[in-house]
């Protein structure tokens, strides 16, 4: 299982290197086309791209450096910086879209002749580097949240590259030029709506927050039901290190003082239990008995 788990991780690198690379090229195809056709949704998703570019290659670092063993100053490893990179493509794509809002609105009150033959040319050059890059990205998106982030931000650059074609066609028949921005802003309203739900999800990775398909509740009295000297659970913590592994810790208060030996075989009928209905669990137990500490589903920290 774990050189399984590897080998698709290099895969993952590997596409997410490539589609820097893509990605480098076909922004510099874009600036330059932009500017002589006096195009700003080709210098637009020239900008995108080139956001794209810094936070794929970013998606790429993080991604070699989370594959990174635990060490005693690191104990739970470096998958974190992958939620972090994450978390800076969500944030760069809204403030790129903003940004583009405003030149847009700058193009509608004084509109611009536009050489829509070469915004085409350029267009479809960019849709098939974005293309390759959302064909070799595809199949890991759905196993790390970071390639997802990375995935969006290629999947963004080909609709736009395909509106920006569109556009071009529209330009060299009818000469709608007013087309460019507004195809600059329809561009930024579908990466923010798809972006914000990286954004939430990467902040409650980072603020440890429980995961949606946890219920503190249920685990407590799902926990209670696996051995009948189980007095209550307490003191439960549920978060997430990345977007695969899940992590619970909690206080089991017994009925009886039993010994450590019970306690485990206790511990590993739990875990089997919630195994059953939560993926890449690590679950840490602490038993307790007579003790008079509060017994609080959730701790509350006495800051006094």
């Amino acid at each position: 299982m774990g050189t399984h788990v590897h080998h698709h991780s290099d895969k993952g690198q590997k596409g997410l290197l490539i589609s820097t690379l893509l990605n480098f090229f076909i922004t510099i195809v874009q600036i330059i086309g932009g500017l002589l056709s006096n195009s700003l949704a080709l210098l637009s998703d020239a900008l995108h791209n080139l956001g794209d570019t810094i936070a794929i290659f970013l998606a790429y670092l993080a991604n070699r450096f989370g594959n990174k063993a635990a060490n005693e100053s690191k104990t739970f490893g470096y998958k974190r910086i992958e939620i972090i990179a994450a978390l800076f493509n969500a944030v760069s794509l809204i403030v790129i879209s903003i940004f583009l809002f405003v030149e847009a609105g700058k193009r509608f009150a004084n509109p611009e002749e536009i050489k829509g033959g070469l915004m085409l040319i350029v267009a479809i050059s960019g849709l098939l580097a974005n293309l390759i890059s959302v064909f070799i990205l595809n199949p890991h998106k759905a196993k790390n949240l970071n390639i997802k982030a990375a995935y969006l931000h290629l999947l963004g650059d080909t609709l736009s590259s395909f509106a920006v074609i569109l556009g071009g066609i529209a330009i060299i028949l009818w000469d709608i030029y007013w087309i460019d921005p507004l195809i600059t802003i329809a561009i930024g309203v579908y990466l923010i709506i798809h972006t914000l739900k990286i954004l939430k999800h990467s902040i409650n990775i980072l603020m440890q927050a429980s995961p949606e398909n946890i219920d503190i509740q249920r685990i407590a009295k799902q926990i209670k039901t696996v051995d009948n000297r189980i007095e209550n659970v307490h003191h439960i913590h549920a978060w997430t290190l990345d977007d695969m592994r899940c992590f619970i810790e909690c206080h089991i208060k017994l009925q009886e003082n039993i010994t450590v030996s019970e306690t485990e075989k206790i511990s590993q009928s739990i875990e089997n239990n919630l195994k059953e209905s939560i993926e890449n669990l690590h679950l840490t137990i602490q038993f307790e008995h007579n003790l008079t500490h509060p017994d609080n589903l959730i701790h509350q920290e006495n800051t006094e």
